[in-house]
């Protein structure tokens, strides 16, 4: 961490649009945890990349000359993270030997899968809240502690095996708790930037697997109909959400060699209108679309008429199934889709299309469809 003047901000949590990372209660745990050694600690000040925090501290006790632990509340604030009123706990020993090391403990994930910024093996404690702790706990020791040269750092949160099922983390391959994360240790409310990143983190496992042909799924759902009825593997189906543009892009620029856009009709067809971010209050054509394409198939007024009085998507394939029109209607927006994506990125584009209960819509795509494990 750079030595530079850093600008002091406090923060007032509860009331505020900024709160904590779960990297800044960490390190507010583990310099409570060290200075617990000189007495009762109740706040401690933290340095982050950006700016210093003021870290209430939940609890602080000396357990022997040289080791002492404490914890660290993550204070609610407007953002619905899961992470929100967790207790995280430090211990730390110091050390004679020079160094600091940092270990997850008890509801700490481990990874156990390449492509992250953490190695295979090691706790899911990921670079900025490791240099967080070291830096704030080494100016400590250098002026409070002259005799000892480091310290051992063990973070746990006992909620945390059971918070990270409400996490991606099963889906990354960090088993066993959550992570400890954060670039600036200042978290702020509905975070677009990170809620994107985290869709990107599985591609990167993906591709640190070998897969270069993946499927882009827009959720949970999307996910288990590809498991179900393709012959892959769990790594090569990747969650896109809503933000299909921003993941299409990031695909292209590491060098995916193929992508197949796999999902319920209300959500693919949009990108047949050029629309690359799905989210509902901020585009929609599905009706349009599904007009537009049914009218060049050959529908008469009254089947376009129909369609457009359809309240659901669901409701607008009945309607196409009754005049036998599913199939030309699905094939002709699948290559629509096709045609706008592969202008726009640089691989090829497969798509498959699919109602609620796993009905192939459409029939122009080249993967095999059916249940997993047919001959």
């Amino acid at each position: 961490m750079e030595n530079r003047e850093i600008p002091q901000v406090n923060l007032p949590i509860s009331e505020e649009e900024y709160g904590i990372t779960t990297g800044s209660a960490a390190t507010g745990a583990a310099l409570a945890a060290l200075l617990s050694l000189k007495g009762d600690v109740k706040v401690v000040k933290i340095q982050t990349p950006i700016t210093h925090l003021d870290i209430e501290v939940e609890s602080s006790q000396k357990v022997t000359e040289t080791s002492g632990r404490a914890s660290v509340i993550k204070r609610p604030y407007k953002d619905p993270d899961v992470t929100r009123n967790l207790e995280f706990f430090a211990e730390v020993t110091l050390k004679r030997e020079p160094g600091i090391t940092v270990d997850g403990g008890e509801g700490v994930g481990r990874v156990t899968k390449p492509g992250l910024q953490v190695p295979v093996g090691e706790a899911a404690i990921n670079p900025v809240p490791r240099e967080m702790i070291r830096s704030n706990l080494q100016r400590i020791i250098e002026r409070e502690f002259q005799d000892y040269k480091g310290a051992e750092v063990v973070i746990s949160v006992p909620e945390g095996r059971e918070t990270a099922k409400r996490t991606m983390n099963p889906r990354l391959g960090i088993v066993d708790g959550i992570s400890i994360l954060g670039t600036t240790g200042v978290a702020r409310s509905m975070s677009v930037a990170s809620y994107k990143k985290s869709f990107k983190c599985q591609m990167d496992v993906s591709l640190a697997e070998g897969y270069n042909e993946l499927i882009f799924v827009p959720g949970n759902i999307g996910e288990k109909l590809a498991l179900k009825l393709l012959d892959v593997e769990e790594d090569e189906v990747v969650q896109m959400s809503n933000f299909v543009g921003y993941m299409l892009s990031e695909a292209e620029s590491a060098g995916v060699k193929k992508i197949t856009l796999f999902g319920h009709a209300g959500k693919l067809i949009k990108i047949a209108a050029g629309i690359f971010n799905t989210k509902h209050s901020i585009a929609d054509g599905r009706r349009e679309v599904i007009m537009a394409h049914a009218a060049l198939q050959g529908a008469d007024h009254g089947v376009v008429k129909r369609i457009f009085e359809s309240n659901t998507t669901e409701e607008m394939i009945d309607v196409l199934n009754e005049f036998n029109m599913v199939l030309p209607v699905f094939d002709s927006i699948a290559d629509s889709i096709k045609e706008i994506c592969t202008a726009k990125y640089q691989m090829e584009i497969d798509v498959v299309i699919l109602r609620m209960d796993g009905t192939v819509l459409n029939d122009n795509h080249e993967i095999k469809v059916g249940s997993r494990g047919d001959s």
